[in-house]
């Protein structure tokens, strides 16, 4: 469910014509929904009710500074993957006793800046890892709260792209080594080990590779107790998928609510406090890219409907062939006649493609579309390629809306660089 909606012909987000904010801003532009975000937390926190959980929200889906505060003042904490991200999300106001650290190559500055924060745990990804944190960590006459991430080499069946949990992907330590390196991480200085660590992939359609993963925890754990560790938590990551195909009939993924009747059934005699990390889940539906039409372009064999929203603005279908639902802003009548188009940004590259031969109702130049579902993996994969401007993002609240992030211009990219000196004043 989204606050996203037409009333009286015209998109609304929350109480907000759409519309307005084409006016104020300009396109294209990210929109995102409190609501949505509101509701989409709660809905994933409560169905773990009765388990002592901490639900840290993966902030690289979405890692606008609004967008943290709105999760983090519902008790949301943060999984960051790179000291950047933990700065944000310190910088939202979310405490470091919230905050969960992963991520496969964490350099020796970032370790430090982790230890030097206080945040509540890293999960370690490899031996090497291991061994420099237990040098940085006694280096600073620290203690550190440390889980070993394992690999539980299970399918998750998503796109090759976006998959985390087989023995080939690059993430974690295989999980028959998992009770030998907890054993050499105890004996090391500087570091608690408590927990083990989780995380299969992406867009997961299906709760069996899940269970499948967790029941491998589970054993993991009892193991580890029995070699005389003690282990309080489990983190069993993310990875929860959403509707994208919601124009073509697509069957819904699991919902929160069977998500997590599943982790309590699996996990819930553990008596550990159980991590999760969802990201897509909470912030996918709640944002739109809102762009506009340039030209209707008619090929000899097809239609293209070219946008001034590019690639580089939404990389998901060029990168991962993804498929968002397309709106337009004022809704099409009922009896509108649609035609098959390529809906394609300007860039100077065949990929710089949104949809292909997808039915779209009648569009002229200057009329505005809305991507539905981009709310995740959207504004923070774009990129200034072709030196084009990173475009605004927008926090609806009821009828009122903000500007969350400016459009970062030409001339801001420009300000960073400098000339040598033997160009200046040549030519």
């Amino acid at each position: 469910m989204d606050h996203f909606s037409y009333k009286n012909g015209e998109l609304y987000a929350e109480g907000v014509p759409v519309r307005d904010i084409i006016d104020a801003v300009g396109t294209p532009f990210y929109c995102y929904s409190t609501a949505t975000i509101q509701r989409h937390y709660k809905v994933f926190a409560d169905s773990l009710e009765g388990l002592d959980t901490l639900v840290c929200y993966a902030m690289k889906a979405n890692g606008n500074l609004a967008v943290l505060k709105t999760l983090g003042d519902m008790g949301a904490g943060a999984d960051v993957v790179s000291s950047g991200e933990m700065d944000r999300a310190l910088a939202a106001g979310i405490p470091a006793d919230r905050i969960v650290f992963s991520g496969v190559g964490k350099t020796a500055e970032e370790l430090s800046a982790a230890v030097d924060a206080g945040i509540m745990q890293i999960n370690v990804e490899s031996e090497p890892e291991l061994e420099a944190l237990s040098a940085i960590a006694s280096a600073k006459d620290r203690h550190v709260t440390v889980s070993i991430r394992v690999n539980p080499d299970v399918d998750a069946k998503t796109h090759e792209k976006i998959t985390t949990g087989k023995s080939e992907n690059k993430f974690g330590i295989d999980i028959g080594r998992a009770r030998e390196v907890f054993s050499h991480a105890a004996s090391l200085p500087g570091i608690s080990p408590v927990g083990i660590a989780m995380h299969i992939g992406s867009q997961l359609r299906d709760l069996k590779p899940f269970r499948e993963a967790y029941e491998n925890g589970v054993t993991l754990v009892e193991q580890l107790r029995s070699d005389g560790h003690t282990i309080d938590r489990i983190d069993l990551g993310g990875g929860l998928g959403i509707p994208y195909f919601e124009d073509e009939g697509e069957s819904p993924p699991p919902s929160p609510e069977e998500y997590g009747t599943m982790v309590k059934a699996v996990v819930g005699n553990l008596g550990c406090k159980v991590m999760l990390e969802p990201g897509r889940v909470i912030m996918g539906n709640a944002g739109i890219l809102v762009s506009k039409v340039v030209y209707v372009k008619q090929g000899p064999s097809r239609r293209f409907i070219i946008l001034d929203a590019a690639m580089n603005d939404l990389i998901r279908p060029s990168f991962y062939n993804a498929h968002h639902a397309i709106m337009p802003v004022a809704e099409p009548a009922v009896d509108a006649a649609y035609e098959e188009a390529d809906v394609v940004g300007p860039i100077c590259e065949s990929g710089d493609t949104f949809a292909k031969q997808r039915p779209m109702p009648p569009l002229n130049d200057g009329d505005a579309i809305a991507f539905k579902s981009a709310g995740a993996y959207g504004a923070v994969m774009s990129s200034f390629y072709n030196a084009r401007p990173l475009v605004p993002e927008v926090l609806v609240t009821g009828d009122k809306f903000a500007v969350v992030r400016r459009r970062i211009e030409v001339s801001d990219m420009m300000a960073f660089e400098s000339m040598p000196d033997w160009l200046e004043g040549s030519g």
